[in-house]
């Protein structure tokens, strides 16, 4: 199939659209980059002896990245799975070389945009799509801009944000199966798609969506909410529950350590939360359509869920999640920690 995006323009449009990160000097940058390193190193001591989970595949170095390298990571690994999503949706039809060469530059330009924007919030991320085993990425600019802004503790709020990312990694590397579970998952999502209606008409719909969506603050459509069909969405509740679960066991990690090794955790969680809270409405609207809110959610209902199941069977007990893919909660099951322990622990 012809290309369904101008990747190179999507490239450039994120770099060019990307704010440039916060005022520092060459030295200053260089202790940055170098404690970083450093600190993720120290995160992963923690979290192995704090979760009972090692990684069971060597780990590639952490790549301390800024804004525009964010993106273009996040770019090879989205041209893994947008090809094969796009070729299906548009039942293989050929749009026609101008078509196509105009279509796919207005997507690359608008995919740059999504890119540019997330560039600048991102902290830190694991990104499983471009190789085997993954590879963590922390965003230096956006570190250093946040940890000004709610006025922490730099060395403090850098380990935090490590025990956090670490822990993601974790999760990929010391459960093997982990990462071919949730690309396979990716895949029957991308299998689930219509093919029979074409993609410029499903993508009419869904920027009229998109503008309804904008001007209804109560909304929760996002950009997965336009796209899926009926057989896609029960894929999505099990991707739902397992990102849910993956990030408020991060959560559940990060705090869960940082009193014995980040003086200040509590003040440093307070104020990050507001933060995360915030935004003018334009901020809370761009979250909402793009699906930041859902994950702002998760985080809270999976910690809750992390924390309770935790009270109830310890670390080991919650461990036996990560067994196999049907140990794995239930999307009805995140709100109800004794369902899953009664399923589980039976």
């Amino acid at each position: 199939m012809a290309q369904f995006v101008d990747w190179d323009l999507a490239a450039a449009t994120a770099g060019a659209l990307s704010k440039s990160g916060p005022a520092v000097s060459y030295e200053e940058a260089t202790q940055v980059v170098h404690e970083l390193r450093a600190l993720t190193d120290e995160a992963a001591v923690h979290v192995a002896a704090y979760t009972g989970l090692t990684s069971q595949t060597p780990v590639p170095p952490v790549r301390v990245v800024d804004r525009r390298d964010w993106a273009k990571v996040n770019i090879a690994g989205l041209q893994r799975i947008i090809g094969p999503l796009v070729t299906r949706l548009s039942g293989d039809k050929e749009p026609g070389p101008l078509a196509d060469a105009i279509g796919s530059r207005v997507t690359g330009v608008q995919a740059g945009t999504v890119l540019a924007y997330l560039s600048g919030r991102v902290l830190g991320q694991y990104e499983v799509f471009s190789g085997d085993p993954g590879q963590l990425l922390l965003n230096a600019p956006n570190i250093v801009e946040v940890e000004r802004k709610i006025d922490a503790d730099p060395r403090d709020f850098r380990l935090w944000v490590c025990l956090h990312e670490v822990t993601h990694r974790t999760q990929f590397t010391a459960v093997p199966w982990m990462r071919g579970y949730f690309l396979g998952e990716v895949q029957a999502f991308v299998d689930a798609s219509q093919g029979g209606e074409h993609i410029l008409e499903r993508l009419r719909r869904g920027v009229a969506t998109l503008s309804d969506a904008l001007r209804d603050e109560e909304s929760r459509v996002s950009v997965l909410d336009i796209v899926q069909t009926p057989a896609q969405r029960a894929v999505l509740d099990r991707l739902t529950a397992l990102m849910t679960l993956l990030e408020g066991h991060a959560e559940f990690v990060m705090d869960g350590v940082g009193p014995e090794v980040i003086p200040s955790v509590e003040s440093i969680r307070a104020k990050f939360n507001r933060r995360r809270e915030g935004g003018n409405p334009l901020e809370k609207a761009v979250r909402r359509v793009l699906g930041i809110e859902v994950k702002m959610r998760q985080y809270a209902e999976g910690r809750k869920f992390v924390h309770g199941v935790h009270e109830r069977v310890g670390m080991d007990g919650f461990n036996k999640i990560f067994e196999s893919p049907l140990t794995l909660p239930r999307l009805e099951e995140l709100g109800d920690p004794d369902a899953w322990v009664a399923r589980v622990h039976h």
